[in-house]
């Protein structure tokens, strides 16, 4: 802590280690209400100067882990709550268990924020003192490292990149254009800059400098705006010629999806309504797991489901699919391409799997039922372009594959659209499948490329490839939705170089105060007296 610092937040900086904890704690929290369904990125900018602050004023790096560790325990409780609703499908098994599970996911992934925190104090700075100071470069450097534990966390482990901070231009399009060029992790990083620079307010010196540093940590982000404004004044592609989607929306309770005496109905439903006033329909689109059945080896349910594929078109749906193998069988969650002819024209097997729903890590350490009957699914080779007939080649993305950054295309076959089929069901009338929409908008940008989303209780969306949503069947509503393709645009920044300029800038951010601070000390030394 520098001795300007002290001087502008005595009374935060004569507060106890715990209640500093709490007041972290309550500010990840607030962050919380910047992301969907509530959109309010404004908590931001009283969230991130919140944990700047107090971590200018917290000497000690576990001071400073308990700290960045608290407010990731308050952003990530209140931000993963919606996972909750999955313990009460089948309640009488693993009500109990809701609560302590979101406890310990909460506290787990606040170590990311903890150890960023750590970073962030360990740092040099220009003048040769270490940790986080109230000036603009100091700011910066603590966005670069927030970015990158944000970009770790969206891999380490199999990751989880649930609401990164950059998600929260969802709401405002102009900023999310932003995407097409540095990624949602970039948007971060400009972003926390923005945010976390209003602490610059509590330096010592004249207002109108404070002003200025605020002003220019806010830079980029106006830029962005800016830019993303002029980009939406373009044109929108125009709509894939001849071709028109039905998706179906049959809002079916995850308690009663699996029900043995329920199954074939469930099926027959989906095909009425894919049927009825079909005229003109030529692809027609089901959810995850839509068919409750082993497609491949079930033929009732595949001559069913081909019958809501229209004349040469075919009908997209989720369902199991099984394999005989040395051991046994293989179970995968599924894609089929069904034809009107009861042909299968392509399949696609899920590659990134849900831990503790779709498979157990560490099933033999931890005694944990599984949460999802039936799983235990096998994992596919990952993503893939698939081309079938009357369609463009599109990549398919099953559930939560949709919220990577960067591995939702093969990048050897750039695909014209993105189809996400998911089941949120398992969450209810929650943030969650608001959230997830949110991460489809965000890959359309990036990619330049439109999304077509089919959930089976919702959101059911389709989205421009500027992440408009043109089109939607709300949640917890049955229904269809008959939408044209939209068009996609020409590859992207991001869809050419990945993350690479987020975290190219954010690494030059790490290393300027250290590199600058031994460049001086050379000139300085090879200096004639």
């Amino acid at each position: 802590m520098t001795d300007s610092a002290a001087s502008r937040m005595p009374k935060v900086a004569r507060l106890p280690l715990w209640q500093k904890a709490v007041a972290a704690g309550s500010a990840g929290a607030l962050a919380t209400l910047a992301m969907a369904p509530w959109h309010m990125w404004p908590a931001l900018w009283i969230a991130f100067p919140a944990l700047y602050g107090l971590l200018v004023v917290t000497p000690g790096w576990r001071s400073a882990f308990l700290i960045g560790w608290s407010f990731g325990f308050g952003h990530f409780a209140t931000g993963f709550a919606w996972i909750t609703n999955a313990f009460y499908v089948d309640s009488e098994t693993f009500a109990a268990l809701a609560m302590p599970a979101i406890g310990g996911l909460a506290a787990g992934f606040a170590l990311y924020i903890g150890i960023a925190a750590v970073v962030c104090v360990g740092m040099p700075n220009r003048d040769g003192s270490k940790g986080p100071s109230l000036d603009a470069l100091s700011v910066l450097v603590f966005a670069a490292v927030w970015t990158v534990i944000e970009w770790w966390r969206g891999w380490f482990l199999t990751g989880f990149p649930w609401n990164p901070a950059g998600s929260v231009w969802v709401g405002v399009p102009p900023v999310l254009q932003g995407a097409s060029v540095i990624g949602v992790y970039g948007l971060s990083l400009i972003t926390v800059a923005a945010a976390a620079s209003v602490a610059l307010i509590w330096r010592a010196g004249d207002m109108r400098r404070r002003v200025t540093a605020v002003a220019l940590c806010h830079m980029p982000l106006a830029v962005a705006a800016v830019l993303g404004a002029v980009r939406l004044t373009g044109p929108a592609p125009p709509d894939v010629p001849d071709i028109t989607l039905r998706l179906v929306q049959p809002n079916i309770a995850q308690a009663d999806k699996w029900l043995p005496d329920a199954r074939a109905r469930h099926v027959y439903d989906q095909v009425r309504m894919s049927t009825e006033d079909a005229d003109g329909i030529t692809h027609v689109l089901w959810a995850e797991t839509a068919v409750p059945f082993a497609l491949n080896a079930a033929p009732q349910a595949l001559n069913a489901a081909a019958q809501a594929s229209p004349p040469g078109g075919a009908l997209l749906t989720g369902a199991l699919r099984v394999e005989a193998h040395e051991t046994g069988r293989k179970v995968f969650n599924s894609l089929f391409a069904v034809t009107r002819d009861r042909a299968v024209a392509a399949t696609y097997d899920k590659a990134h799997l849900v831990p503790f729903g779709e498979y157990m890590p560490l099933e033999d350490m931890i005694p944990i039922p599984q949460l999802a009957r039936g799983g235990g699914f096998a994992s596919g080779p990952g993503a893939r372009t698939i081309a079938i007939g009357g369609l463009p080649p599109f990549s398919p993305l099953i559930c939560y594959e949709v919220v990577f950054a960067g591995a939702v295309t093969d990048p050897g076959a750039r695909p014209a659209w993105l189809f996400n089929l998911t089941n949120d069901a398992w969450f209810g009338d929650s943030s969650g499948p608001y959230q997830h929409l949110a991460a489809a908008q965000l890959r359309a940008v990036e990619e330049g490329l439109p999304v077509v989303r089919v959930a089976n209780t919702g959101i059911s969306a389709v989205i421009d490839a500027r992440g408009t949503v043109v089109g939607r069947i709300p949640l917890l509503q049955a229904g269809i939705l008959d939408h044209a393709l939209p068009g996609a645009l020409p590859p992207t920044v991001f869809a050419r170089f990945g993350h690479w300029p987020a975290l190219i800038l954010a690494a030059l951010l790490i290393l300027f105060p250290p590199v600058w601070r031994l460049l001086t000390r050379k000139v300085a030394t090879s200096s004639p007296e």
